[in-house]
């Protein structure tokens, strides 16, 4: 049986009706606060607006106050100064030349793992209107993807629908996918980790806010209609009882229509530039709930929304399901009452549906009416950003002394040479360091034409001016392992390698966005990884001089009562001055010096060669020495501009073993190294700070002269060309026999 209308006035006089609040999610506490806040029971549409809102998920009450720190960091880089940071849709940097570049990187994780393709698919959706709604165009997506174990029943039954999910709507937009990772461990059975990445170019002058402000001033909804995916557990408000013959629980997760961003897009932009634009604000999670009390909140004022004038594809839904659909392809806009027509013109042109919803007003409360009558009368900053705010309780946890002394340094090791070529050819058709073809494949990496870099590429790049060159490069990167291992380090390496990749491509890192995947808050073990990997980003941010522009946070990442692995996921994003000087990933051409660059050390622990020789994980991870990683990128940054090198590649996973094979494959060019000391360690350690770069003959010495000035640790090991990988007096393999081993991996396993 339908409750009859829950208003405002219902609600002051039956002040002891019974709420599910807790089915909601909400605490005890929580919901008293909210009666202490509106002096009176919240009306059902209250209740659904505050339980979204104040989820982990949106209010980020967990969270927060690790968070803080990241305000601490310099808010400067060597390019210029940033333009919106954290708090806004996504970070906004100054790039030079009038130019500015917005990315953020968020997840879909619990979507995707209940509906794979629809979960993906509207995880792109979202970020690329978070990257829309700062004024900017958006010019690529990336993707870093975690998954159960390869052989497991659930990662085929997941994967193939996340990566159809991610494809499919990116392609359709017409967004080049420029990168990501695709990484296997058992703690992501039955909770894979779908993070997405957009970046948008925009010049200065085009910037805009979420803000609604100017009494007077109209809100417009516009987009696709209203239905009912998305929502949930919020349609317990709608019916006091579910039975076989009443309505049936809304989906819990949305559904995407790219052809229909597509759309919003171009219709957003002609909006932007014709200047009829005060304020905007994408609608994802939390839907209405979400865009109207931010919007209001940071404004100057407050606002009056009629809920019936909502355009809908589902005419039973109620006002309650209305503010919490998250239905997609959705903006509200904030106009001035002189531009409406015009806004509602250039709507038209596109066929985007656009309707006037209600208004800004100086009363500083967010009021909702249904057919006239009020069902929310709130401040609007108590619901958007004066949620709880909790200081859980963390600490180190007392297996974390005997993981990391169990250390894989002293593990078996290859007895012979033989054992040592078997060993590269396996880690090389490990699911972790395979060719992720299989993947990428499905996504397209170059339309738009602006594509310089992207997959198998170390970084992504895209050209951001046709005329001067300019270009931006980011790459994503994250090691739960070693997080594992020491959340603190494990978090710096994430930055360290990102920031590496992106000078290994000729550009200069300027700015960072995250997304700290984590198991249950509730746990004080997993806030204690929390706690230690925010530390740890700050503190390599401030040192390195990136600042954080934003980021995301998910948490209750686990099964059961076993969480993933810790997985802070950083992007970093850097400026190349002419994308032409870019540096490639693989060998180029024969008869080149291959140099090594950085100190190799004995550091086995949390490796691939431990996770995939001996399933084992323990002992400390690689040492972290971020002026080292500074004097690196420096190196590689001016050594692409001064045309000394030719190609380079990190040394990360897989360690020198994993970077020789993927630049040999690359164009098929073979290379003959010299290793000294241990062959072992040479090949397999994954020390930071190492990179491998080519060279021509003539300009080595003064390469090396560079690199001696900047303090990096710099020789040749041995020369490019021929048909095999070679390590002298060790072993010879075939780049037919490589590829076969590296390429057939994920073709064997989803056909």
């Amino acid at each position: 049986m339908v409750q009859p209308l829950d208003t405002v006035a219902v609600a002051a006089s039956d002040p002891r009706r019974e709420q599910p609040w807790a089915e909601l999610g909400l605490k005890a506490d929580e919901y008293e606060r909210i009666r202490e806040i509106l002096g009176r029971r919240p009306t059902s549409s209250e209740l659904a607006m505050y339980s979204v809102m104040w989820s982990e998920h949106c209010s980020y009450k967990s969270s927060k106050v690790h968070l803080r720190q990241f305000g601490e960091i310099q808010q400067e880089t060597p390019v210029g100064k940033m333009l919106a940071g954290i708090g806004e849709n996504a970070g906004v940097i100054d790039i030079g030349q009038g130019y500015a570049v917005t990315f953020k990187i968020e997840s879909h994780n619990h979507p995707s793992y209940v509906e794979p393709y629809q979960g993906a698919a509207t995880g792109v959706g979202g970020i690329v209107r978070d990257i829309l709604a700062m004024g900017a165009r958006p010019v690529a997506v990336m993707d870093p993807l975690r998954f159960g174990p390869l052989d497991a029943d659930d990662t085929h039954r997941v994967l193939p629908g996340i990566v159809a999910g991610v494809g499919g709507y990116g392609n359709c937009l017409g967004l080049p996918n420029i990168g990501g990772e695709a990484v296997f461990d058992p703690s992501y059975a039955g909770n894979p980790l779908v993070n997405a990445l957009c970046v948008g170019v925009l010049r200065h002058e085009d910037l805009h806010l979420a803000k609604a402000s100017g009494e007077g001033n109209r809100v417009i909804l516009y987009g696709a209609r209203t239905g009912g995916d998305g929502i949930g557990g919020v349609s317990v408000l709608a019916s006091e009882t579910f039975d076989e013959t009443g309505p049936a629980k809304r989906p819990s997760v949305q559904v995407g229509d790219p052809f229909m961003e597509k759309l919003l897009i171009e219709c957003t932009l002609e909006l932007f530039a014709a200047g009829v634009v005060a304020g905007i604000q994408d609608l994802g999670g939390a839907g209405l709930s979400c865009a109207t009390s931010e919007l209001a909140s940071a404004g100057d004022g407050g606002m009056r929304v009629s809920l019936d004038l909502v355009p809908l594809r589902d005419s039973s839904l109620a006002p309650e399901e209305i503010l919490m659909s998250e239905s997609q392809e959705r903006m509200m806009a904030v106009c001035e009452p002189g531009d409406v027509e015009r806004f509602l013109e250039i709507c038209a042109k596109w066929d985007v549906e656009a309707v006037v919803i209600g208004e800004v007003t100086e009363t500083g409360r967010l009021e909702i009416e249904w057919h006239g009558e009020r069902v929310v009368d709130v401040p609007p900053r108590s619901v958007a950003h004066d949620g709880p705010t909790y200081s859980r309780p963390f600490a180190r946890p007392a297996w974390q002394d005997d993981l990391q002394q169990d250390a894989a340094e002293s593990l078996r090791r290859p007895a012979d040479d033989g054992e040592l070529r078997d060993t590269v050819l396996r880690l090389a058709a490990s699911a972790n360091l395979c060719d992720k073809s299989w993947i990428t494949d499905q996504y397209d990496r170059y339309v738009q034409g602006n594509t310089v870099l992207a997959q198998p590429s170390d970084t992504g790049m895209v050209r951001v001016d046709e005329d001067t060159h300019l270009g931006v490069a980011v790459a994503t990167d994250g090691n739960g392992r070693f997080c594992k291992l020491d959340p603190y380090a494990g978090a710096q390496l994430a930055l360290a390698e990102a920031h590496r990749n992106v000078a290994c491509g000729g550009a200069m890192p300027l700015a960072v966005s995250d997304c700290l995947n984590f198991g249950s808050p509730e746990d004080p073990a997993v806030m204690w990884q929390f706690a230690e990997a925010c530390r740890g980003l700050k503190d390599a941010c401030t040192t390195l001089g990136v600042p954080v522009t934003g980021g995301n946070v998910s948490l209750y990442n686990q099964t059961g009562d076993a969480p993933i692995l810790p997985t802070p996921v950083v992007a970093v994003l850097g400026v190349i001055d002419d994308v032409r000087r870019r540096t490639p990933t693989g060998f180029v051409a024969p008869d080149q010096a291959i140099v090594h660059l950085g100190q190799t050390r004995e550091e086995l622990s949390g490796s691939e060669w431990a996770h995939v020789v001996h399933a084992h994980l323990g002992g400390h991870p690689p040492r972290i020495d971020l002026r080292a990683e500074a004097n690196l990128a420096r190196l590689l940054v001016e050594g692409a501009r001064g045309g000394h090198v030719t190609s380079a590649h990190d040394m990360s996973e897989g360690g020198l073993s994993q970077a020789l094979v993927e630049s040999c494959l690359r164009q098929g060019i073979g290379a003959t190294v010299s290793l000294m000391g241990d062959p072992f360690v040479g090949l397999f350690s994954e020390s930071a700070a190492r990179a491998i770069v080519t060279v021509p003959d003539d300009r080595l010495d003064p390469f090396l002269t560079m690199a001696a000035s900047l303090g990096v640790p710099a020789g040749p090991i041995g020369r490019t060309g021929g048909s095999s990988l070679t390590v002298t007096d060790r072993f010879e393999i075939p780049l037919d026999e490589l590829s076969a081993a590296w390429r057939g991996t994920l073709p064997a396993a989803f056909g």
